[in-house]
């Protein structure tokens, strides 16, 4: 039998270089990355998003990612996991789905690459919270979140060289 890969999860508020930094680090290992569902989910809806399609999403985001493990011999990068749809779900609709939140217990990873909002802004139609003490509300609640978790969370800063350069360390580390 397969051994499972190691997870790495690329994972911040929005407009902090998640997808970018996730497909860099991809590229720079060759493995397979699971992609962000929630944008493609929202850019096909029409219409403004409800408590309701925030389940779909998590479901999509867990089959992206099953997918992607399927592929993955030693190292699978995640762009994003269900902690974002979690905060997003209770900040925007003060409650979870149940499964979404037994699935944030249940689902297992080894590294969370928690990015800092100390790049620029940049305007994108699905991003909603672009005042920098939002940014900081958001980044200081995935500390918290990730830091109960149990898994070993690094935070990375500084431009795109820098996070990549930091990112490859905690990795490189994870996977010796």
């Amino acid at each position: 039998m397969q051994q499972e890969p190691k997870k790495v999860v690329v994972i911040g508020p929005e407009s902090t270089g998640k997808s970018t930094l996730t497909e860099a680090l991809a590229s720079h290992y060759g493995v397979p990355w699971a992609k962000e569902y929630a944008r493609e989910y929202i850019e096909n809806l029409n219409r403004e998003y409800t408590y309701e399609d925030l389940l779909e999403i998590a479901k999509g985001q867990v089959e992206g990612e099953e997918q992607a493990a399927k592929e993955a011999n030693e190292l699978l990068i995640c762009d994003t996991d269900l902690h974002v749809i979690h905060i997003w779900s209770e900040h925007k609709y003060r409650k979870t789905d149940p499964w979404i939140l037994a699935q944030v217990q249940q689902r297992k990873y080894d590294l969370y690459l928690l990015l800092d909002i100390d790049i620029p802004w940049e305007e994108d139609p699905q991003r909603e919270y672009p005042d920098l003490g939002m940014r900081q509300f958001f980044y200081d609640w995935f500390e918290r979140l990730l830091s109960g978790s149990g898994v070993p969370v690094v935070k990375v800063s500084g431009d795109s060289a820098q996070r990549k350069a930091m990112s490859i360390e905690a990795i490189d580390s994870l996977l010796s």
